[in-house]
């Protein structure tokens, strides 16, 4: 191992992420991939494979990559400073700024407020794709389609993953601003020195990375409404530790870091979410950060503010992206902040049976179904099915068998995943499981 904090500094680290980041996507099959880190207040980078499979083009430190939710910081960033010069309150109604927002229920709807949106604890549906071109009233006619979105749970009692509420969130960024979202994004972008994508239209004008599903490059995309929520902005890796950079350099954004919902156990303890960012449990010390996907593209960011050090790993689709994730962070994180990613559990030798009547069942939600049926041995099946053409593109529907890890959590026989359980009635029978978003029992 590589003592990168040791003397030699920002070259010691150039040399290994140029030396292992070629090495690690074409053992495993990803197309192309970008890696910068932060350390001392200097940024370093590297690329490796090609930005298309089939043209066969070779990333570079300028190639832009989309980096799905991560967009989610950069939106939280742009409500703060809202907040910061006085022009918006986060726990005042969103009606005081939208008096039009409308959702399904009325209750719910006069008392959702900007902090429930940025900690995805509003309620409401979240995956919700309307597409609603790509001019600049895109964010308004979406927000006025959300009439009918579902109410999934009481304002600010569940977190559950909310695309839809930070399309809100951009649509009171156009209104207390004067300008349509992706002008003040790019603004936040130019005052980084920070070269960005922020229309879909923006992306032919850059040298692009396309997005890949199964080696090839894909045609579908996320709807551009949900640009405020992560499915349009493309940066480079550099790009984005600008914008961590900046983060780091000022208590202004101090606030976004703090605890303000609490995530389900996925087998590692409790995490939190902060305002936009994913606030994580590492051993070590405070990491935050934040991982982005959309149709063909994986962007990871994560930052030790104590260290003052940040890794931004941003791919573009290939067979086996997660180790070369695993393998990167563990590393760099470890050698340079001393915090490491708690071990995920084992699969118990001899677990409690799964109760079937407690726990089978179907549950929904905007996004997927998850169907659970029984199985052998004290098991469970669980299979995810995407209920709109992107969701099942981007879903395994693979059923896997279950069984009960600790408390209300159970975990894939092969380690693939945990899922929390939660919602118990009075008789025990589970509402709601929980995959980053609540899907409940129907």
């Amino acid at each position: 191992m590589v003592a990168l904090g040791a003397g030699g500094g920002e070259a010691v680290i150039a040399e290994w992420i140029e030396r292992r980041l070629p090495e690690l996507i074409e053992e495993h099959g990803v197309v192309g991939a970008q890696v910068a880190v932060l350390h001392d207040g200097q940024i370093v980078d590297a690329a490796a494979g090609v930005r298309n499979s089939v043209t066969k083009e070779p990333v570079t430190s300028e190639t832009l990559f989309q980096i799905g939710s991560i967009t989610k910081v950069w939106t939280a960033t742009l409500i703060m400073r809202l907040v910061n010069e006085g022009l918006l309150d986060l726990d005042r109604p969103v009606r005081d700024v939208l008096p039009e927002f409308q959702i399904a229920d009325e209750a719910a709807a006069k008392v959702i407020t900007p902090r429930q949106l940025l900690c995805h604890t509003a309620g409401f549906e979240g995956d919700l794709k309307f597409e609603t071109g790509s001019g600049d009233d895109l964010l308004a006619k979406y927000v006025g389609l959300l009439a009918t979105a579902g109410q999934v749970s009481p304002p600010g009692e569940l977190y559950s993953y909310c695309n839809s509420g930070y399309a809100v969130l951009g649509r009171i960024v156009e209104v207390l601003r004067g300008k349509p979202f992706r002008a003040v994004l790019g603004e936040l972008a130019d005052s980084l020195d920070v070269t960005a994508a922020t229309s879909r239209a923006d992306h032919a004008r850059h040298e692009m990375a396309d997005g890949h599903l199964k080696g090839l490059p894909v045609t579908e995309h996320l709807p551009e409404s949900w640009v405020a929520g992560g499915s349009v902005l493309a940066t480079t890796a550099r790009g984005l530790l600008g914008f961590v950079r900046m983060h780091l350099s000022t208590n202004e954004f101090d606030a976004m870091r703090e605890r303000q919902a609490t995530h389900p156990d996925f087998g590692t303890g409790e995490w939190w979410w902060g305002l936009g960012w994913e606030l994580s449990n590492h051993e070590g010390g405070e990491v935050i950060g934040h991982t982005g996907m959309t149709v063909g593209y994986v962007a990871m960011l994560r930052v030790v503010p104590a260290a003052g050090v940040a890794v931004a790993l941003l791919v573009n689709g290939g067979d086996e992206a997660g180790p070369v994730f695993g393998a990167i962070f563990d590393h760099l994180l470890g050698e340079l902040a001393g915090v490491r990613k708690r071990k995920f559990p084992d699969v118990p030798v001899e677990p409690t049976p799964v109760d079937p009547d407690k726990v089978v069942g179907l549950y929904r939600c905007s996004a997927l179904d998850v169907h659970i049926t029984p199985a052998d041995r004290g098991r469970v099946k669980v299979r995810q099915v995407g209920r709109d053409p992107i969701s099942a593109a981007l879903l395994s529907t693979e059923e896997c068998e279950y069984v009960h890890l600790k408390d209300d959590i159970l975990i894939a026989v092969d380690k693939s995943g945990v899922l929390p359980l939660g919602g118990r009635d009075e008789n025990g029978r589970v509402g709601w499981v929980h995959w980053s978003r609540a899907a409940m029992r129907v």
